[in-house]
């Protein structure tokens, strides 16, 4: 077998594949001359990339959506609280004036009992006015028929001077209206014959 000058690679045999030749162009980095995505005929871009494009777009605009959603909870959550603690202030200041008169008829505790009495009588009415000016107002009536919305029956009773089914006494007053109630009136009914 002759051997081949050096330098040179043998022939390969016939019907072989052969090797690329370093005169080819050799695939690599895109040239200047053809941007990626648009079509070299017409120079308009390719649909798939129009379609990337406006998906990326879309998939932009709804990030920033919900990152703008997310703000606006977090804000809102963050005015919810500021609003619940300004209100619990407004609450507690309105209480300060029964706690002061309470503290002042403690202070008095050696004094006349029926002057002490009448002070915290005193005292419980300011408390009662204040619930109502929260939008509480007390209830304690006797003689009017019994409302579930209203009353909790605590007992019933047989009494020959009442109409079935009308509240005979309160137990504990309740406070505020309808669905706006703090709690029911304690009550004892008196029972249908």
């Amino acid at each position: 077998m002759p051997i081949p000058p050096q330098g040179r690679e043998p022939d390969p045999p016939e019907g072989a594949v052969q090797p690329p030749r370093g005169d080819l162009t050799q695939p690599g980095p895109p040239t200047e001359e053809a941007e990626p995505g648009l079509d070299a005929a017409t120079g308009t871009a390719a649909p798939d990339d129009e379609y990337a494009v406006a998906l990326r777009e879309a998939e932009d605009r709804w990030r920033r959506a919900l990152a703008d959603l997310d703000n606006l909870r977090k804000r809102h959550a963050r005015e919810l609280e500021r609003e619940a603690a300004a209100e619990r202030a407004r609450t507690a200041a309105a209480f300060l004036p029964v706690i002061d008169n309470l503290e002042l008829a403690l202070s008095h505790a050696t004094a006349d009992p029926d002057a002490i009495v009448e002070g915290v009588r005193a005292v419980r009415d300011q408390a009662v006015n204040v619930l109502e000016r929260l939008g509480y107002p007390r209830h304690a009536e006797s003689g009017v028929p019994f409302d579930p919305a209203r009353h909790e029956v605590l007992g019933v009773v047989q009494d020959p001077d009442a109409d079935p089914n009308t509240v005979v006494q309160v137990l504990r007053p309740g406070y505020g209206e309808a669905e706006r109630q703090l709690r029911p009136a304690a009550v004892t009914v008196a029972k249908r014959e």
